[in-house]
């Protein structure tokens, strides 16, 4: 059975930081891409950052570059995510997902499985 199990989040002023982390069970951790999106209250889904396995690259959206940092822990099975510098507008329930179907994109549509999320709060 596969599993997603975040934790890390929380409240913080702006400015400050967090570190997201979500254990990983159930599948092969090292075989997938794997990663984070975030939900704000009446916004869709959107992916925040993602390690991809074909070419051990990253990506993040253009709102958190040069603020978060994505990585892993492969004898942990564990992915994190490293967020500087908060904003108010980085409030969201963040949630760690997998595609184990390989898309080319990551897109919430195309993922497998999900966690059942962190909720970060930043306070103006």
């Amino acid at each position: 059975e596969v599993q997603l199990v975040e934790s890390g989040g929380g409240l913080v002023q702006a400015g400050g930081s967090l570190r997201l982390a979500c254990v990983a069970s159930g599948f092969s951790f090292h075989d997938y891409d794997i990663g984070w999106f975030r939900q704000a209250p009446g916004k869709e889904r959107e992916g925040v950052s993602r390690f991809r396995i074909s070419d051990d690259s990253t990506y993040y959206a253009n709102s958190v570059k040069g603020r978060f940092t994505i990585s892993r822990d492969r004898a942990k099975k564990t992915v994190y995510l490293q967020m500087n510098s908060l904003k108010p507008e980085d409030t969201a329930v963040y949630y760690c997902a997998v595609d184990l179907g390989r898309s080319p994109y990551w897109a919430a549509v195309a993922m497998d499985y999900w966690g059942k999320g962190t909720l970060v709060t930043v306070s103006s």
